[in-house]
């Protein structure tokens, strides 16, 4: 293991007894014998190195495996097999406040975990005062836990987790927590500590943030490394691999999944200017998609983006209003009324759905969406085949 490598797995595997019988379960552990034909595999020769200041995603589907890597490289978990060499102070925003106990108040909280996460009592008192700052919880700090709302309770929790100033930080699912405010500062931390030299293992099942983040990424399938690369190229090898697995979207299901947040809440996407049936002619009619949206005034301006689908879930084509130099309008209430137009629309037959994804400032962290809200159909005239229509010209003859 060289000096700039802070995280290594060899041969890594994670097991666990499918033995239904309590008694005969502990009676095995004990032996150290275990009938390995029924066992779980959760992770199965995971081989990994992860240097200094890389910023690694991990994708893949719901029981891939996923956490439970993140959880051995914390070292909240063990492995069955193999070794595990960790360098450096880590900070996991797993299951933020997990050790947190509600009969004490949320100062003693705080002097009772920061040792878990490598500081000294010296410390801990020493950054008491930031931790309480950047909570925003106020005189609250000296209530019992159990008396704080849900957005308190985290905000404690991720503020205490992030002020250690870690080598490593890995996060699994959320890139910002709490509300509309405080979602905003979560996510600068995580960018500032970025920005130091953090090494960094995010998690997500968004594309477009790891992506857009990370420069490279992991695939697990069942227990096992299928690509490690580039993050562009394991988005595609994971997107395709879905889409031959039919695991994308089903057909027929406009308005299959929305999400909201104290930041940002989407209000309407309609089709403006529909003709009937929301049916348009290839070539001929002009797509605007109108968005209206609400966020939090108290942080930067969102930006939008919008997708057009197949209906098997397969991305045709993406705008961002920050890709195009659109800045948009906001009133003093957060309230933002935009408009995409796709002028004589390039899409050959066949329906197609529409998505509306709401992005933090730096388009990376998501506030808002509305996947496959909308459905429309096309049709042509002609016996073209595929799914868009591209700029095309024809030589013959001696011409050339």
């Amino acid at each position: 293991m060289d000096d700039d490598t802070l995280i290594e797995l060899r041969g890594v595997n994670k097991s666990y007894s499918l033995e239904s019988r309590p008694l005969r379960r502990l009676w095995q552990q004990l032996r150290g014998q275990v009938d390995r034909g029924r066992q779980h595999h959760a992770l199965w020769d995971v081989d990994l190195r992860v240097r200094r200041g890389e910023l690694v995603g991990v994708i893949g589907r719901n029981g891939a495996g996923k956490s439970t890597l993140l959880q051995v490289i914390c070292g909240v978990l063990e492995p069955t097999r193999g070794t595990r060499r960790v360098r450096g102070r880590i900070a996991a925003l797993l299951e933020l406040g997990a050790g947190f106990n509600p009969e004490l108040t949320g100062r003693e909280n705080v002097r009772l975990n920061g040792p878990l996460l490598g500081m000294s009592s010296t410390q801990i008192e020493q950054r008491m005062d930031e931790i309480i700052e950047f909570a925003g919880i106020g005189e609250f700090i000296d209530q019992p836990v159990r008396s704080y709302s849900s957005g308190m309770f985290v905000r404690l929790a991720f503020s205490m987790a992030t002020s250690v100033e870690p080598d490593i930080l890995v996060i699994d699912e959320a890139l910002s927590v709490g509300d509309g405010m405080f979602a905003h500062k979560s996510f600068e931390r995580i960018m500032a500590l970025k920005d130091r030299g953090a090494t960094i293992l995010f998690c997500s099942h968004s594309l477009f943030q790891i992506e857009s983040l990370c420069s490279r990424a992991i695939w697990i399938h069942d227990g096992r490394v299928r690509f490690d690369g580039l993050s562009h190229q394991a988005v595609v090898e994971y997107s395709e691999w879905q889409s031959r697995e039919g695991l994308a979207t089903p057909e027929g299901a406009p308005g299959a999944q929305r999400f909201d947040s104290a930041a940002a809440t989407i209000e309407s996407v309609t089709l403006a200017d529909a003709p009937p049936e929301a049916t348009y002619r290839s070539g001929a009619d002009t797509l605007r998609v109108q968005v209206r949206f609400r966020s939090d005034p108290g942080i930067a301006c969102p930006t939008l983006g919008i997708g057009l689908f197949t209906v098997d879930g397969r991305v045709l084509v993406s705008a961002g209003n920050w890709l195009d130099g659109a800045d948009l309008r906001r009133d003093a209430a957060g309230r933002v009324c935009a408009t995409l137009s796709f002028p004589q629309l390039p899409l050959l037959k066949g329906r197609y759905t529409v998505s509306v994804y709401v992005l933090c400032d730096r388009a990376i962290n998501l506030l808002a969406s509305a996947e496959h809200v909308l459905a429309i159909e096309v049709v042509q005239s002609d016996v073209r085949q595929g799914v868009v229509t591209l700029p095309h010209e024809w030589r013959t003859g001696n011409d050339e």
